[in-house]
């Protein structure tokens, strides 16, 4: 059918590579955080103590790859 001519001739264009090594990009930081930080499982019960447990994840997983950042420049 014409919509699926269309869908294969978007996942043979260069748009569609450019998203797809994004949302690698996207999903293994979702892995770090999931596996290396604790955001598997919330601690809270909530939206709101959700929220805040998400911010405070990628606060620290930020700092600590500024942190990194820093040391190999002044190593």
């Amino acid at each position: 059918s014409n919509l699926h001519q269309e869908q294969l001739d978007f996942e043979n264009s260069d748009a569609f590579r450019e998203k797809s090594r994004m949302r690698y990009r996207i999903e293994q930081k979702n892995s770090e955080l999931k596996n290396r930080y604790g955001l598997k499982k919330s601690m809270s019960n909530g939206l709101f103590g959700m929220t805040i447990q998400s911010a405070s994840t990628v606060f620290i997983a930020n700092m600590r790859k500024i942190i990194r950042e820093i040391e190999k420049k002044g190593a």
